[in-house]
């Protein structure tokens, strides 16, 4: 009896240091590992916890916000500056390829247009003269009158083309604008999100309402490269429509002026054709405005329902070691 006695007490000694050293390494584990391992963003995985957050604004040394909206004057300064030198060079490069369109290449359409201009020009001043000159002869009249109206049809069509040049010249130069306030816009935006990044889930009631305003909702959301995105094609849309309503009113002028003198001609046709090209394309635009902002608020709505998507723990399936072995899960939508 006293050696069975002896063993047991022996055994239940020896269980109770091993509880505690149990007891003492599941304590050191608490301090390291956190109690939820289903914690958003703290998975206990060190592969997946030290991914970066979003690949498209990693994070980089330069935090100088002053540097970061000095070197935003120039389109892509920003981006290059905090180290985003694709993003950056794309912005310069686009930049750069419009000022060259709306300066040099539209100056050379219209010295081009100009010069195809003048050799019916002067065919409109001859055969003025020529009426003026044989005013009395009723047969050559006709056939001077004919001639001119047609060089007068020729002068016409290039003084339309460069019209319709100039009205593209000021959509170009309005996207240019816009391209330029996302370059700012953006820029400012990889300085936010370098330095107060965060996965917490914002409301999507709040950002629909800030939505209602155009832009607003993706401040809420601190999607600043958005805004600036958003107010580009607001800013390109809004200028197109009003270029297509001034060339339509331009051709409509033409079109009361050439059916005094006839219904049936070339011209007539081809001045009713260019009514109905701007008119569709004044309506399209209205209709990409409408949808621009359609999207700006549903794109709001997204961002805030999936603000803490960068957390890793959407969907995850851990092990855990309590009582024996768990398969815990957690999925959140």
């Amino acid at each position: 009896m006293t050696a069975y006695a002896e063993d047991a007490q022996n055994s239940l000694v020896t269980t109770a240091v091993e509880t505690g050293a149990a007891n003492k390494s599941d304590a050191t584990q608490d301090s390291i590992v956190p109690a939820d391992p289903l914690q958003k963003g703290k998975t206990g995985i060190v592969a997946i916890d030290t991914l970066t957050v979003n690949e498209w604004d990693i994070p980089t040394e330069r935090n100088s916000l002053p540097l970061t909206m000095l070197f935003a004057i120039f389109p892509g300064g920003g981006q290059i500056y905090t180290e985003h030198y694709v993003r950056g060079g794309f912005i310069s490069a686009i930049e750069l390829l419009l000022l060259y369109e709306v300066t040099s290449n539209k100056s050379y359409q219209n010295r081009r247009v100009k010069e195809q201009a003048e050799p019916f020009q002067d065919s409109v001043s001859y055969y003025t003269k020529m009426l003026i000159d044989h005013a009395s002869d009723r047969d050559s009249l006709q056939f001077y009158h004919e001639k001119r109206a047609e060089f007068v049809g020729r002068v016409h069509e290039k003084s339309d083309k460069k019209m319709e040049q100039e009205d593209l010249r000021k959509a170009e130069i309005a996207w240019m604008y816009g391209l330029y306030l996302y370059s700012f816009f953006d820029a400012f935006g990889i300085w936010y999100n370098n330095n107060y990044r965060s996965t917490e889930l914002k409301s999507m009631k709040n950002a629909v309402l800030w939505a209602i305003i155009p832009g607003f909702g993706q401040m809420y959301n601190r999607e600043f490269g958005k805004m600036g995105l958003l107010y580009m094609a607001i800013i390109g849309a809004s200028t197109s429509i009003w270029t297509s309503q001034n060339m339509v009113e331009y051709y409509l002028d033409r079109k009361h002026f050439v059916e005094k003198e006839s219904e049936t001609s070339e011209e007539y046709e081809r001045v009713v054709e260019r009514v109905t090209y701007y008119r569709k394309n004044r309506n399209q635009y209205i209709w990409a405005l409408a949808l621009i902002y359609l999207y700006s608020i549903g794109d709001a709505a997204v961002d805030a329902l999936l603000s803490d998507f960068d957390s890793p723990m959407h969907l995850a399936v851990l092990p855990r070691l309590e009582g024996g072995v768990q398969a815990l899960m957690s999925f959140d939508f």
